[in-house]
Formats: C-alpha cells, sequence, structure tokens
C-alpha cells in the first residue's frame, strides 16, 4: 500500500499556489493538505496540520521563507521544507540550507523535478538541489563562508530578523506588536539592538540592507 505524503505549499501568489496544487495532486500518493500566503500563515498550518513537506517560497511577506523553514525544522524536525524559488543567488541558496531546508529549486524547474524532489526528501530522507543550485553550493564550499556582512546578520537573534523583515515591509511598531503578540516598547528594544548590531541607524539603508539579504524584495 503506497503512503501518502502531506503537503503544506506556501506562497505569496495565489496563481502559483493554484498551479501547484492543480499539478500536484494528479499525483497518487501526494495530498495538498493546506496553502499559505506568508510565512507567518504557513507556521500556524505546520503546526495545526502536521505536514510531512512543506513546498516554500523563499521571499514571503510578514516573514520570510528562510526565517519560517528556520522556526519549522527546529520545533518540527520531522517536517522537511523543500525551497521552490525564483531566485538562485547564493545568499537565498545557502541562507535557506543553514535554516534547514532539505531541498532547493528554481520556479521555472520542470514539474517531473518537484514531484522527484518530493519524493528524494521524504521517503529517502535526502538532500535535492537543482541542478543550477548544486553548482551554488559547490562553489560557496570552494570559496569558504559567506562575508562579514551575513555573518553580522547571523548574529541578530530569531525576533530580530522577523521586526528587521516587519520595519522594512513599511511597519509601524504598533502593527508590529500585533502580529507578533508583544507590547510596543518590546518591538522597540528589538529594533534598537538589532540597528546597533547591523551598524544602520536609517529606514533607507535598513532596506537595503534586507533587500541584499533576501529579507525583502522591491
Amino acid at each position: 500500500m503506497t503512503t501518502t505524503i502531506k503537503v503544506i505549499l506556501a506562497d505569496d501568489h495565489q496563481i502559483v499556489r493554484d498551479g501547484l496544487r492543480s499539478l500536484l495532486e494528479k499525483e497518487p500518493d501526494l495530498e495538498i493538505i493546506g496553502t499559505a500566503e506568508d510565512g507567518r500563515s504557513t507556521l500556524k498550518m505546520v503546526e495545526a496540520l502536521k505536514p510531512d513537506v512543506v513546498i516554500m517560497d523563499v521571499s514571503m511577506p510578514t516573514l520570510n521563507g528562510i526565517e519560517a523553514t528556520r522556526q519549522i525544522t527546529h520545533d518540527y524536525p520531522g517536517v522537511k521544507i523543500i525551497a521552490l524559488s525564483m531566485h538562485d543567488d547564493r545568499r537565498f541558496v545557502i541562507n535557506m540550507l543553514k535554516a534547514g531546508a532539505s531541498g532547493y529549486l528554481i520556479k521555472d524547474c520542470a514539474f517531473k523535478e518537484l514531484t522527484k524532489a518530493i519524493h528524494v526528501v521524504v521517503k529517502k530522507g535526502k538532500i535535492y538541489l537543482s541542478p543550477e543550485i548544486s553548482d551554488v553550493v559547490v562553489n560557496n564550499y570552494v570559496t569558504g563562508p559567506a562575508g562579514p556582512e551575513s555573518l553580522i546578520y547571523a548574529a541578530l537573534t530569531p525576533r530580530e530578523r522577523e521586526v528587521l523583515q516587519l520595519v522594512c515591509e513599511g511597519k509601524t511598531s504598533g502593527q508590529i506588536a500585533s502580529s507578533l503578540y508583544v507590547s510596543v516598547k518590546t518591538v522597540e528594544c528589538h529594533r534598537s539592538q538589532m540597528m546597533h548590531k547591523l551598524k544602520i541607524n536609517n529606514l533607507a539603508d535598513l532596506v537595503k540592507y534586507a533587500i541584499q539579504e533576501g529579507l525583502t524584495t522591491l
């Protein structure tokens, strides 16, 4: 008897979610148990539905795919994450893999490659990378770790990284506090500590930094 693989699709574009759902539902051993439009709703869905794998976009609002992946793999180590992104930039790839993703594919890949990746990651417990991504990972291994900017970013706490993304998306301290279920004073404290660590003191440079690190897009 074939074991059904439970899948959650996380992407901020509905047309992508609908398209993936339509294709994946045709596979006899795959069941789409939910779809999410941002990282925070993905976390809640994983907690409620306990999927086998999440197909995760990297650039999403409120909580990007890298941070969502980091939290999911920490809290639910049995859940596999496959990044499906338009980005093949080294920073995105390496940060997703460091966050705990078990696979990384580019969105223009063939559908058969995605289904293959799901089976390799879930059933065989192996890492799956698109051919283009394999080169990025090998080059990163050869050239060594990321530069000092990425090391500074790694020094931020998970909560500071969340606040960083929300600030760069134009959210006020009150809106951030409401989203994270904390006080405005706590948000301001995180924001102050974050900007001190990054040595940034204005919003324009903060947004520029966040885009460079793949936390948000224009």
